[in-house]
């Protein structure tokens, strides 16, 4: 199974195959509307309005797994986005991104690219010394570790890339436009 095998839902609840998005560069990004990391929210939207006539696709997952950071329905999600960061992409169904009721996607891409750490400066030492303290093995697995963790697949589904979310945003931007 690959890329676009994988499905995922709308907020409305239509179910949304990634076949949909062949041939375009893809960003997958967990959410939070309640984190230190929303502002990535402004980069996210700049990036899609960018490159979004060029066939890049945002699919935005809000996720509350991480300190209960998304605690709103998935028509507060939207507003607050839409509200506060003027985004134009979609947002999809809040979901599990870990766990026994992660969404398939999550579950896809973890696979493919697996965490590589968080890099260095500070928000890199806070995040693992907050992980440490909840999952002394977390650099041994791929599971999510926080909001705002990114995935870019090209244009034939392959996943390249995996941004931690205390990556530099133009670090994701440059990897995208290279792709596009």
């Amino acid at each position: 199974m690959g890329f676009y095998d994988q499905n995922v839902t709308a907020a409305s609840g239509e179910e949304i195959s990634m076949k949909e998005y062949e041939g375009k560069v893809v960003l997958v990004v967990n959410t939070a509307t309640g984190c230190g990391f929303t502002p990535h929210y402004k980069d996210i939207e700049a990036m899609y309005e960018k490159y979004h006539d060029r066939g890049f696709e945002v699919i935005d997952v809000p996720c509350n797994q991480f300190a209960g950071q998304t605690p709103g329905t998935d028509e507060e999600i939207h507003e607050f986005c839409t509200l506060k960061y003027n985004t134009k992409f979609p947002q999809m169904k809040k979901a599990d991104v870990n766990g026994e009721n992660a969404i398939g996607l999550f579950r896809y891409l973890k696979e493919q690219k697996g965490f590589e750490g968080f890099g260095k400066g500070p928000k890199a030492l806070a995040m693992s010394a907050m992980l440490s303290k909840i999952d002394k093995d977390y650099k041994n697995n791929s599971e999510i570790k926080w909001n705002f963790t990114k995935f870019v697949v090209d244009r034939n589904g392959n996943v390249v890339a995996r941004f931690e979310p205390t990556a530099k945003m133009d670090m994701v931007d440059k990897c995208v436009e290279g792709l596009l």
